[in-house]
């Protein structure tokens, strides 16, 4: 941890970090250019980043691209300012923002890589003994095209006639609409107010979408949820979720190894 916070002391490697929240997946080239900081210094933060393991890099032809991994962060976040009066440490509480997509984004999209096969991630996602461990919910479902599923939290399970498995191609994409929004949620994310639970349940369906890649000795899982509402509240509380979990699921992988 003493790493992650001496990465994040340089106000040039947040920068790096920010650009790379907004947009994952930049080159060398494109993070000199959007932060207009040299070649050779970005070099050597980015190096620093990824010794901290707050950023990934993965080859794509001739280029190497770099991915947020917001896991630290996430250990940090749990540990210190979920304990803390986040009023009283304003430094630590802007890192809470790395977690986040632009709230001004139609669409939730999160890439990440994870050094693991297709077939173990597959099986952390679909299969409920391992999903609650490592993504905090579980879908219970047959996987099969236009079959029902059961959204299971924390012993809460939501049923619903358009909660729908919409693509099943084991170890390579997976989609489904997204689970109903019911009052008994408070139960398992008290944060959730009766207004805004309410507000939810109005919204038509969005759909989630998990595409996975093998990229030489690491999986790439691009997760994409879409289909909002204009200022859709779904899409407020979904950005603040899915990182959580998406980083709960790298590690926990990963770990496992």
């Amino acid at each position: 941890m003493d790493e992650v916070f001496k990465a994040l002391a340089d106000p040039s490697r947040r920068l790096l970090l920010d650009s790379l929240n907004e947009r994952d997946g930049q080159s060398l080239r494109e993070l000199c250019d959007r932060l207009s900081i040299a070649r050779q210094s970005v070099s050597k933060h980015l190096a620093i980043l990824e010794a901290a393991n707050l950023v990934s890099t993965a080859r794509h032809g001739r280029e190497k691209r770099h991915y947020l991994n917001a896991e630290p962060i996430t250990a940090i976040a749990e540990r210190w300012i979920d304990r803390y009066d986040a009023a009283r440490i304003p430094t630590l509480g802007d890192l809470k923002t790395v977690l986040e997509t632009s709230a001004g984004s139609s669409e939730f999209e999160y890439t990440t890589y994870i050094r693991t096969t297709p077939e173990r991630l597959w099986q952390a996602v679909t299969n409920p003994a391992f999903s609650r461990a490592y993504l905090g919910h579980a879908i219970e479902s047959d996987w099969q095209k236009g079959s029902t599923y059961t959204w299971v939290q924390d012993g809460l399970r939501i049923d619903d006639a358009e909660q729908v498995i919409v693509e099943s191609d084991p170890y390579q994409r997976l989609a489904f609409t997204f689970h109903t929004f019911t009052a008994e949620l408070q139960q398992v994310a008290p944060d959730l107010s009766d207004e805004t639970i309410a507000r939810a349940a109005t919204e038509r369906r969005s759909r989630v979408s998990f595409d996975i890649e093998p990229v030489g000795e690491q999986v790439k899982l691009t997760v994409i949820h879409d289909g909002f509402d204009p200022d859709s509240v779904v899409r407020e509380i979904i950005g603040h979720d899915w990182p959580l979990r998406l980083s709960s699921l790298k590690s926990g992988l990963e770990q496992a190894d």
